[in-house]
């Protein structure tokens, strides 16, 4: 079996190795490290999924290359976010703990540039940085690429995703021509592909079957239900197994708020993290999540960047992202050294042909799981507690309590006692008397018309207008004086949407928006019954008569509402 001393590392990294004890190599260490070692430096791709051990592939042959008896800056390593660029230091830092002349200092944004500069006219051998912060440092003339030899693009599609496409070809124009480019991914898209013919020369690739070893962990699930019901749905998952631990991921900074507030509402042990925290919030969160001082981390995908925590049970997806390539970012967060994972997606019927696309392009089978319903939820959650009590030492007070209590309970039976205390527990339950008994879907039962109780209509406000689901159905119900509960499915488009409301309170609907305007622009809503809603958006967002009265506007944000 392969291990690091057959791989040409030097006594000193082997050392260090087995210091912070590193025993056998990972797929994508065995293959790579050698080929970055070679005597001829080649420009090298690396394809492997989050959580294979890229750092440490790319990492330990750069320390045997660096020269410490030259002081310039010989290598470079990109990462796409701040938490990321910390870990990889972090990591390339130990790896060079008997090693002083080397220096790894790292660079993002979101510090103190001056403090960064300072630490820049030290010795630096190796910097590790994010795109944004590294121009900033370059255009002050804090920081010269003019001696690098090696350049890392980590995680290369992320950063691509984030937008960092122009930075890093203005990054790499102050970097010389024949220095070494070494580029790790966990997917190869197009725009990846130009960078590859663009800076590279007959580089070496690598490609590990790191998506068939990740998912022999990982057990794909999604769930079926309303848009308007994943936030329930997910709350009796959290019940039913109190010591799950993970991540959500949301596609909006705003959504994620939203749903780390309403979560902390009832109860649960939840935090959101996204790029309006400041970076002290960011890392303060971060610290509650690994001391387990929370159940769930509700996350944006360029936030969870950099998340180094190996012991999560779950993955949750609230929606989908847009580009299903960072499905794999995300499920990777789970099913982590050695341990067996869930990535749990929750979809609406309408986008249940995403799940399709997703096994085709990743080549694995998603199990359909229920939503515990009501009766299945009080069920486990008293056997729960039945175990609780069962597994609970005895405390030695109990004894000299207990013969005082047993006088109030003299006249109860056994049966009768058990089943008063299960009903204390009824009472605890955190379904709320509004939700639907059974909240899963069927295939296809949310089409482009009403069914059952419901009741579909179009509203010309959408995605454009910087709403979540969430804040339209606030609008609605402030608007109509329909209680939120009693709102269905809601299907958002770019400038238009379409949602469902109880047949009960379906009576006068349209007519509470006459006269609403919104930034100057007239709110229409009518119910779709003859289709072609993106005509009626441009129809209806025009011709509104000047002399008609103008109510206050509405906001759409949530401050300004009550809560209901």
């Amino acid at each position: 079996m392969t291990d690091f001393h057959t791989l040409g590392l030097s006594s000193s990294v082997l050392e260090v190795l087995e210091k912070l004890g590193f025993e056998r190599p990972t797929d994508i260490q065995t293959k790579a490290i050698p080929i970055l070692l070679q005597e001829d430096p080649t420009d090298f791709i690396g394809l492997a999924q989050t959580g294979t051990g890229k750092t440490a592939a790319f990492g330990l042959p750069l320390i045997d290359l660096i020269d410490t008896s030259d002081t310039a800056v010989q290598a470079l390593v990109m990462s796409p976010t701040r938490e990321l660029s910390q870990q990889t230091a972090k990591q390339l830092i130990d790896f060079t703990s008997n090693n002083k002349a080397l220096n790894v200092e790292v660079v993002y944004g979101g510090a103190n540039i001056v403090t960064q500069i300072k630490a820049l006219k030290k010795t630096t051998q190796i910097v590790v940085a994010t795109p944004g912060r590294l121009i900033d440092l370059i255009k002050r003339k804090a920081i010269s690429l003019e001696n690098v030899q090696y350049v890392v693009l980590d995680e290369a599609d992320e950063m691509l995703n984030m937008g960092f496409k122009e930075d890093i070809d203005d990054i790499l124009s102050y970097t010389p021509q024949d220095r070494v480019t070494w580029l790790f991914s966990a997917t190869m898209p197009s725009e990846i592909r130009r960078i590859v013919k663009k800076y590279m020369q007959h580089p070496k690739e690598v490609s590990i079957n790191a998506r068939e070893k990740s998912n022999k962990d990982i057990t794909h699930q999604y769930v079926m239900t309303k848009s308007s019901n994943k936030l329930a749905a997910l709350r009796r998952f959290l019940d039913i197994q109190p010591d799950m631990r993970g991540i959500m991921f949301c596609r909006t900074k705003r959504e994620t708020q939203q749903i780390s507030d309403e979560l902390t509402e009832k109860g649960y042990g939840a935090e959101a993290l996204h790029g309006d925290l400041s970076q002290g919030q960011r890392d303060a969160v971060m610290k509650r999540f690994k001391s387990r001082s929370m159940q769930l981390l509700i996350a944006t995908d360029v936030a969870a960047r950099g998340i180094d925590v190996n012991d999560l049970t779950h993955v949750f997806h609230h929606t989908l992202p847009d580009q299903l390539e960072s499905y794999t970012h995300r499920s990777g967060r789970t099913g982590r050294a050695g341990n067996k994972g869930i990535s749990l997606v929750f979809i609406n019927p309408r986008e249940s042909r995403r799940i399709s696309e997703l096994e085709g392009k990743i080549k694995v089978k998603f199990e359909r799981v229920e939503v515990p319903t009501k009766e299945a939820l009080t069920s486990i959650r008293v056997q729960n507690w039945a175990n609780l009590i069962q597994n609970t030492t005895v405390d030695a007070q109990a004894d000299i309590l207990a013969s005082e209590v047993e006088k109030q309970f003299a006249g109860l039976s056994k049966e009768d006692l058990i089943k008063r205390l299960i009903t204390t527990q009824l009472d605890h339950l955190s379904t709320q008397a509004s939700e639907p008994a059974d909240l899963n879907e069927k295939h296809g039962s949310s089409n482009t018309q009403s069914n059952g109780n419901m009741l579909r209509y179009f509203i010309n406000v959408g995605m454009m207008d910087g709403l979540t689901k969430g804040d339209l159905i606030h609008f609605l119900s402030d608007v109509s004086g329909v209680e939120r509960t009693l709102f269905g499915e809601v299907t958002m488009q770019k400038s238009y949407s379409f949602f469902e409301v109880d047949k009960s309170q379906a009576s006068g609907m349209a007519n509470n928006f006459d006269d609403i305007e919104i930034q100057g622009r007239s709110i229409r809503v009518n119910r779709d019954d003859s289709g072609g809603g993106s005509k009626r958006s441009q129809h209806q967002s025009h011709g509104r008569k000047k002399d008609k009265r103008q109510k206050p506007r509405q906001q759409f944000s949530r401050s300004r509402r009550g809560r209901r």
